[in-house]
């Protein structure tokens, strides 16, 4: 289309018109879009025009209001700065023109240089340091703000910023689209590119919601629906010193609830008088009378460990049976078809086909991290033959088939080092019975379970050919492991439910700040020395990748993937997704003076006391029973566009412009786990079928055929946020130069 414009002689000339952008949603990954964009501004071929509109609902560019520079100063990431970043890298393949390294620091490098600034001591953060959520904030605000700049300085390129809630997408008779905010202002856009993150869930609309409301009918207890902003929704005066807060939830959001109420009203923490007791917390007056946490399982998300691999991911754990390949070859020998005559991929059985891999994986990882590399090849080669029986489709039943020969290597392995160390057999001869190195898988497990310094006088012991264990004979392991050779054994029932059942409140409290102590402990070993942070940082972090191979775009039956995302995603937000050890110590601390009640227990319930219209947190088997004034929601939501708490998806829904996806089964069965249809490039699928190239929606919409994706940019990692952001790029590009 083109614009009649007078030139510099006065006759008239005709220029193309600005090709239309809007961008709705402002976030982070706006921001990284923008990057790129910015980039690679020279592709606006000569004459062209490009107009970006770009709508945030709550006018935080860069940031959004998960990572608002202005929310509460108690909440962290849960990822360390050197592993956050804002633009692409060399690691991005097709990525395009890159920017200088100084223009696209990490948040780590971003830190730096504003504490040189500023001398503030939020930002005096390390590598392997933990950001508060805020400061993560005000970085993706300032890299926003750069590369605004960037695109504006092209002089084919606008951007116009706009506060508002963009509510429905309306076709025109051009084939274009109009946005509609909330104020009722109309744009046409040639295209639009969603980037709306996470909302919530509206109460009116889930059955959830509906009980709670029910609960909260009487008037007695106050219901806050979602946390967020904390110092909106959880402000003093509805949860003061008076009230007694329920927290339904014990993840990150309920941490960062717990930690507002507390520490953001003035309350501190400190290092215990007792050397190495902990932190000690100290009241401010201002906090709630108490606050009562439950879930299904009980427990807080276990201590992320201190990050011992390098920040580029070389150091991540690789798989030696949980690999892309064993997932090919058990969809090749057991896999069943997705649907009656269906065309797709074999669908797999998560616990039945998967989980025996992920299991069989922890193991061997926590064994070779216990006794070191001299040991894995044995370890490895007893696993090997019925782990390849597995994949060819010889049933196991369950993972404890595939374990057991492992577990009788590690006898094995126990037997011959036993009489070593007690000095009841010479080093000599017990390296005449094995093929492994004795000495080196003696010195790695001391090392290991008692710290350097009785490796070394371990090692001193057997040069002198005196008893080794008189080194270890009246030592406490430093990590919080058990200290006869027999110990740490791999179970994974117990990495899942540490703390066992408790017929009381205060019996369940002391096991689970017992096994919080203790994974504290764990944590700061580190995810390369630990065995048991090591098994669940390598394989539920490191091999996510591989999670996602199995799982994603119908890779599981609809029965298996309902399965998969109400238990095994819950497990994988546990033991490798949770706070760091400083935040987890916190909430020890808040459970010693009485201020945190966590003596609900497993598959805790809320009820409603009928006379003073009360909600009630009942703990089935420890018996608890405490009614609360104020029932916080502390639980992120999962995206479904049938119930959030904003329209824009529903009205995307109605218009018919989107469809929800579907798992289908041979059996007959659907799932919708609530997400929406999307092309390979990310465009919508409407419910006759066809896609709508003028939408593109990357992030949670996604999240019902694919899986993990709520996550920060990861630098020198070519990691899937860029690369989603290539796929709309290269295709946008085109069709600027299209018209």
């Amino acid at each position: 289309m083109t614009t009649p414009r007078a030139d510099a002689s006065g006759r008239p000339a005709a220029t193309a018109e600005s090709y239309r952008l809007a961008v709705v949603g402002g976030g982070p990954r706006a921001t990284y879009a923008l990057e790129r964009l910015s980039a690679t501004m020279d592709r606006l071929g000569e004459g062209r025009r490009l107009e970006v509109h770009l709508y945030e609902r709550t006018g935080m560019f860069g940031a959004g209001q998960a990572h608002s520079p202005d929310q509460a100063r108690t909440s962290y990431l849960n990822r360390i700065g050197a592993q956050v970043g804002f633009a692409a890298d060399e690691t991005v393949t097709g990525a395009g023109p890159l920017r200088p390294p100084a223009e696209r620091p990490t948040l780590h490098e971003w830190c730096r240089r504003r504490y040189e600034e500023t001398g503030d001591p939020d930002l005096d953060l390390g590598p392997e340091d933990w950001p508060k959520r805020y400061v993560h904030g005000l970085a993706l605000r300032d890299m926003f703000q750069a590369f605004a700049a960037d695109l504006r300085r092209h002089p084919g390129a606008e951007l116009h910023l706009h506060h508002a809630e963009v509510v429905d997408l309306a076709p025109t008779p051009d084939h274009r689209l109009e946005v509609v905010t909330a104020d009722s202002e109309r744009r046409t856009a040639d295209e639009v590119l969603l980037l709306t993150g996470h909302s919530y869930h509206d109460p009116q609309r889930s059955a959830a919601g509906r009980r709670s409301d029910g609960l909260a009918a009487g008037g007695g207890t106050r219901h806050v629906q979602h946390p967020y902003p904390l110092e909106e929704r959880l402000d003093a005066r509805g949860c003061g010193p008076a009230a007694v807060v329920g927290c339904a939830g014990m993840g990150l959001t309920a941490i960062d609830t717990i930690l507002h109420l507390t520490e953001g009203r003035g309350g501190s923490f400190h290092e215990s008088d007792e050397g190495g007791a902990g932190l000690v917390y100290r009241p401010s007056g201002r906090e709630p009378a108490a606050i009562v946490a439950f879930s299904g399982s009980g427990l807080f998300t276990f201590a992320r460990p201190d990050n011992h691999k390098p920040s580029n991911g070389s150091g991540d754990h690789p798989g030696t049976f949980l690999t892309p390949e064993a997932v090919d070859q058990l969809r090749a020998h057991v896999g069943r078809p997705p649907a009656a005559g269906g065309s797709g991929r074999p669908q797999l059985d998560f616990e039945r086909d998967l989980l025996p891999l992920v299991v069989l994986e922890m193991a061997h990882l926590h064994y070779v991290t216990l006794f070191g590399p001299a040991a894995a090849l044995l370890l490895t080669q007893r696993a090997l033959p019925g782990y390849l029986a597995f994949l060819t489709g010889m049933p196991a039943d369950g993972a404890g088939h595939l374990l057991a020969p492992l577990e009788r290597a590690v006898d094995e392995i126990v037997d011959v080092l036993e009489p070593v160390l007690r000095a009841k057999s010479a080093l000599s001869l017990a390296q005449a019975t094995v093929s492994w190195r004795v000495r080196d898988v003696l010195l790695h497990w001391t090392r290991t379970v008692y710290g350097p310094s009785a490796e070394a006088g371990v090692a001193l012991r057997i040069a002198r050919a005196v008893p080794p264990g008189e080194v270890t004979a009246a030592l406490d392991s430093v990590s919080g492991l058990e200290t006869y050779l027999h110990g740490n054994r791999f179970d994974w029932h117990r990495a899942v439910s540490p703390v066992p059942p408790a017929g009381s409140p205060g019996e369940f409290r002391a096991s689970v700040r017992a096994f919080m102590a203790r994974d504290q402990l764990w944590a700061r070993q580190g995810n390369l020395a630990n065995p048991h942070k090591a098994a669940s940082d390598g394989v539920w972090r490191d091999l996510r990748h591989v999670i996602s191979y199995a799982v994603d775009h119908a890779g599981l039956t609809a029965a298996s993937q309902r399965d998969f995302l109400r238990r095994y995603v819950r497990h994988h937000n546990r033991l490798a997704n949770g706070a760091a050890p400083e935040i987890m110590a916190k909430m020890a601390a808040l459970i010693d003076c009485g201020l945190l009640d966590v003596g609900a227990g497993p598959d805790a319930r809320v009820t409603l006391d009928e006379p003073t219209g009360k909600a009630v947190v009942e703990g089935p088997h420890t018996g608890l029973s405490r009614p609360v004034d104020v029932l916080v929601e502390a639980r992120m939501h999962g995206f479904d566009p049938r119930l959030d708490a904003l329209p824009l998806y529903r009205n995307l829904l109605d218009r018919g412009l989107v469809r929800l996806w579907s798992n289908e089964s041979a059996d007959g069965e659907v799932f919708q786990p609530g997400g929406l249809d999307l092309t390979p490039e990310f465009h919508p699928v409407g419910p006759d079928g066809t896609a709508d190239p003028r939408i593109t929606v990357l992030g949670v919409p996604s999240e019902g055929a694919r899986s993990f994706l709520l996550s920060a940019l990861r630098p020198n990692a070519d990691h899937y946020v860029m690369r989603d952001t290539l796929v709309w790029l290269d295709l946008f590009w085109p069709r600027v130069e299209q018209g």
